[in-house]
């Protein structure tokens, strides 16, 4: 049955994408804030998608920590799920990611419809300059700027490097960093097409601010809250499925 309920949601998700991506000529010409807002409605789509099929929900902690100006979002990074989601949790935002994304057919022409950062991960110390310049200028254009400073999905459990270039980015632009912590990949797994019902944790952290800070020590101190709350999370989660 986790297979068929599978099956149903990608059908589902295919289809919105195709007919989402089909009007994204349309919106192109418009407003950054109007096409995120058109896109933002195929995100919406695709969660409750996977509420009816899959069984598939999730509870945010620490909304009172999400202040009411353009930030940084540094977050773990488990799944394609929390790329989703966030989009329901967060003002209206835009990414860091690997450009090579923009050419994925329908999923890449949407990506491209939101103002994305897309930079080269090969390119070094480039790429940081690349995030700070465009992620500034959203930042000024009243986007949130969301982060995976792992660069990479990573599997349960598993703690990857975390990169500066957000904090680098938070430090320019002199906004604050929000941290975020969450198992999407319990129930959105990075290598398996099977979608395992459940509730997904999100836990935001209080605001860091970043003024007289260094890149480094903004990282550091978003890493250091993001995997303490990932251990809480994960062994909340290990109580549930042994209860």
């Amino acid at each position: 049955m986790l297979a068929l309920r599978s099956v149903l949601f990608y059908l589902g998700m295919w289809l919105a994408t195709l007919v989402v991506v089909l009007f994204v000529p349309l919106v192109l010409p418009l407003d950054p804030h109007v096409r995120y807002r058109y896109v933002a409605l195929w995100g919406k789509f695709v969660l409750w998608w996977l509420r009816v099929t899959c069984g598939v929900t999730y509870r945010v902690e620490g909304r009172e920590h999400i202040p009411n100006s353009p930030s940084v979002v540094l977050a773990k990074h488990q799944s394609t799920w929390e790329t989703i989601a966030f989009q329901s949790i967060f003002p209206t935002q835009t990414w860091v990611l690997k450009k090579e994304l923009l050419r994925v057919p329908f999923f890449g022409w949407g990506l491209a419809a939101v103002w994305p950062i897309a930079i080269d991960r090969k390119a070094g110390r480039e790429a940081v300059k690349q995030v700070i310049a465009q992620g500034t200028e959203r930042l000024k254009g009243r986007f949130w700027v969301v982060v995976f400073p792992e660069g990479t999905r990573v599997a349960p459990g598993v703690r990857g490097r975390y990169a500066t270039g957000g904090g680098a980015l938070a430090r320019h632009a002199q906004v604050p960093v929000v941290p975020v912590a969450h198992n999407g990949g319990e129930h959105w797994r990075r290598d398996s097409f099977i979608k395992i019902p459940g509730e997904i944790q999100v836990r935001i952290g209080p605001v860091i601010a970043t003024t007289g800070k260094s890149a480094a020590a903004i990282t550091q101190e978003a890493e250091s809250w993001i995997e303490h709350a990932m251990d809480t999370i994960q062994t909340t989660s290990r109580s549930i499925r042994t209860a």
